[in-house]
């Protein structure tokens, strides 16, 4: 993804540690934007680009908790997977959750990466680290809306 600024969507309802996470990307000198949301339901508006948020625009990385009022985690992933535009969007689950059934649950929904808040290190430094090399190396899917309508033959 050289040359393109990786966008981070944070689903996260407690503050202390939505603000630990955003620290950790300052701490180490990440400057790429943070859209912060408590819930599921604001996290699809913020990806639709409805209910006053402005549109995250692609590529991003979605870090989303799982227990969340309104809409919980699991929740969120059902929808996004069923969302034409968005259902190849890439998510990291960022949980205190160490349950078996919230591990499945999420892999079944195509998660890239299922990791426990208290394994992130201190200050969530290891997050960061991860997730900064992981968006340098990897390949983004183009953006869904763009193939929608498309009437590309493959033949």
């Amino acid at each position: 993804m050289k040359g393109q600024i990786v966008h981070i969507l944070l689903v996260e309802d407690d503050e202390i540690d939505a603000e630990a996470i955003v620290r950790g990307f300052q701490k180490q000198k990440i400057e790429n934007p943070i859209t912060v949301v408590p819930n599921g339901i604001e996290a699809l508006n913020a990806l639709r680009g409805e209910e006053g948020y402005a549109r995250i625009p692609a590529p991003y990385i979605i870090l989303l908790d799982l227990n969340m009022p309104r809409m919980n985690g699991i929740e969120f992933l059902q929808s996004l997977r069923q969302d034409v535009q968005l259902k190849s969007s890439i998510v990291f689950v960022l949980t205190t959750s160490n349950s078996d059934r919230d591990k499945l649950a999420a892999y079944r929904e195509q998660i890239a990466g299922y990791l426990l808040k208290q394994r992130s290190g201190v200050n969530f430094t290891d997050l960061v680290s991860m997730l900064d090399f992981y968006w340098r190396v990897v390949e983004f899917p183009p953006e869904e809306r763009l193939w929608i309508n498309s009437s590309v033959s493959l033949s």
